[in-house]
């Protein structure tokens, strides 16, 4: 037995003009939060590059206590100290603002993502809270990684420049 047909015809009205705008408030709500994904995503990028490449910066700020580093406190697998120094500060330096130029995305989240992977590794004295941080950029890394770069982003251009 259907209820609704045996109320009056104002209150099927007003209940009608209630879900109408209910409708309305959800339609705003989401073409709001379709307009703030782009910033969300960009902000997301930012946020992660700005650790590496300040990491990057720090290494290249005192090259020496870098190598120091290297070779005696992180214990980076398969590579010789030197190289592994090299190579870090490298990928600290440049992968940071691809994602950042949202060019070549979805490769420097990944790169990031394993680079991430090596530092927890290779520094066992990482501690508690340096380890809640890497996870933490991890879990961010794999956002850009899965749900792409976003509109505000140079590859999102160029796909759309490419058709």
């Amino acid at each position: 037995m259907d209820l609704a047909a045996h109320r009056p015809a104002s209150m099927r009205a007003a209940h009608g003009g209630r879900v109408a705008r209910l409708a309305q408030a959800f339609e705003a709500a989401r073409a709001g939060l379709v307009l703030l994904t782009p910033l969300l995503d960009f902000a997301i990028r930012l946020l992660v590059a700005s650790v590496f490449f300040k990491a990057g910066l720090a290494k290249i700020a005192s090259w020496s206590g870098t190598l120091l580093l290297f070779e005696y406190e992180y214990a980076v697998p398969l590579l010789p100290p030197e190289l592994a120094a090299w190579l870090g500060t490298a990928a600290e330096l440049t992968l940071p603002v691809l994602l950042v130029l949202g060019l070549g995305t979805r490769f420097a989240a990944l790169a990031l993502f394993v680079f991430n992977i090596v530092a927890v590794i290779s520094y066992p004295d990482l501690g508690e809270v340096g380890l809640k941080d890497h996870q933490y950029w991890g879990i961010l890394l794999l956002v850009t990684l899965f749900h792409g770069p976003g509109k505000l982003s140079l590859d999102h251009l160029i796909s759309r420049r490419l058709g």
